[in-house]
């Protein structure tokens, strides 16, 4: 079958869009419209008017998720495509204006769940440039050890760096644009982070470090700026706003970062390291058993996009993240999981459909539609996936404590998409055989555990 045309491509975007807006109670009910890597999230008036079975039947659907925003999983790529068509349609003046952003500031969330939130909002957009430079520095370092093609070497090297040593830049642009202040203004002050000239600086009787403090500086950096600029607006007369408060904010933010922000959060960023390094090396395999197994909780939670400051800040420092690895057996938890499921039910048609059309995007690391279609309504396979994952986790934490780091160059996939961007201190063979070995540890396990101890004694093989 020959593949979509941009035209068609586009218009099954916009289909899929038109077909959602009316099932979750049209564009009245809508108060906010944002997506994640894989899930469109929408604020909504009032989630009794969801026809969530007429959702679930949409073929570009892959499942549903009810927390402080109402999540449609829609999958890698496809929420990044449908997103933008669905707000076309709720562009007119009567989807719009005060009510929205009234409802908007009316959400019920803990200041802990907008923290995580933000945090996302942050991070979440430069994960399509970590993903394709992470891909880039692994096909060059594949073309540097086997010494093909060397005079590309330099400029795949160049593109796959360019993006990572000014991160802390992006970072602050976002952090800014999240708080409410000029997103400029944010990535200028983050800018100072990565700026050479700050080697001739001293601050705590060191000399400063081009890029000292990472992003967790850069994030510092580009909140303070929000908080000096937003009291120039309220103090500084509007005939000299337009040169008093940028200049203000650049300065007095730019000055507390070289003589404080920086330093700090250098330590801090050296301390995240040497504590993941500390762990994988002395934890080893209890390390890695209690991640993994931990992971799929702290997704369901939401709770996972804490970790994405850390994993930053680790492939900043040492070019790869050997958390994410560990935390990605999870998902190889619940794909085995969800084939004991399969066949311990053979006359459950509903839930071995739902498999069916789930486990693809569960090989591939999205997970969701295998949570929350499957293994979280029935229970004990939800924690039986959980196992599959610890013993994953704890086959890939066992390696890095006998030395064979598993990293990842990249933040987002995982699964059998996360091959294209692991790194390591081995060599690419044994990092991908030690990894893959994680993912069959976690199928074959996940699977016995759920084959074995996911149903109760009074479970009907036929149903449940």
């Amino acid at each position: 079958m020959a593949p979509d045309t941009p035209s068609e491509s586009s218009d099954k975007n916009s289909a899929t869009a038109a077909a959602i807006l009316p099932l979750v109670g049209g564009a009245g009910n809508i108060t906010t419209v944002a997506h994640c890597m894989t899930r469109l999230r929408l604020g909504l008036r009032d989630p009794s008017l969801v026809r969530e079975e007429e959702l679930k039947a949409l073929p570009a659907v892959l499942g549903l998720v009810e927390d402080d925003t109402y999540q449609i999983v829609l999958g890698p790529g496809t929420v990044a495509r449908v997103t933008p068509e669905f707000e076309a349609l709720l562009s007119t003046p009567a989807a719009r204006g005060a009510a929205i952003k009234a409802a908007q500031k009316a959400r019920n969330s803990t200041p802990f769940k907008l923290f995580l939130r933000r945090i996302a909002n942050i991070f979440v957009p430069l994960i399509p440039a970590l993903i394709g430079c992470g891909i880039i520095a692994g096909l060059n370092g594949v073309l540097t050890n086997m010494g093909w093609l060397p005079s590309v070497v330099p400029a795949l090297a160049a593109m796959a760096s360019g993006f990572m040593s000014l991160i802390a830049v992006f970072v602050g642009y976002n952090t800014a644009k999240e708080f409410g202040g000029t997103p400029v203004l944010g990535g200028a002050v983050a800018a100072i982070i990565v700026f050479p000239g700050v080697a001739s600086i001293e601050a705590f009787g060191q000399k400063l470090s081009p890029g000292q403090g990472g992003v967790l500086g850069a994030l510092a950096a580009a909140v303070l700026a929000v908080y000096v600029e937003k009291w120039c607006r309220r103090w500084v007369p509007e005939a000299l706003d337009v040169l008093v408060t940028p200049t203000l904010t650049v300065l007095v933010s730019g000055l507390v970062t070289l003589f404080g922000l920086m330093f700090v959060a250098g330590e801090l960023s050296t301390a995240i390291g040497d504590f993941a390094n500390w762990l994988l090396a002395n934890g080893g395999a209890a390390a890695g058993f209690v991640l993994g197994g931990l992971f799929l909780p702290l997704v369901m939670l939401g709770l996972h996009q804490a970790l994405i400051p850390i994993h930053t800040t680790l492939i900043e420092q040492q070019g790869f993240t050997a958390l994410l690895p560990i935390l990605a057996m999870a998902g190889a938890g619940q794909v085995g999981a969800a084939a004991a499921v399969y066949v311990r039910l053979p006359g459950n048609i509903s839930i071995r459909s739902t498999i069916k059309s789930a486990l693809p995007a569960g090989f591939l690391g999205v997970g969701e539609p295998l949570i929350y279609g499957v293994s979280l309504p029935l229970g004990r396979p939800f924690i039986t996936a959980c196992v599959g994952g610890a013993f994953g986790g704890g086959f890939v934490g066992l390696f890095n404590m006998l030395g064979d780091k598993v990293g990842s160059t990249a933040i987002g996939p995982s699964g059998w998409a996360l091959f294209p961007l692991l790194d390591g201190n081995r060599g690419l063979g044994e990092t991908v055989a030690v990894y893959g070995g994680g993912l069959l540890v976690g199928y074959v396990v996940g699977f016995l555990a759920t084959y074995w101890f996911g149903f109760t004694r009074k479970s009907s093989p036929a149903g449940v």
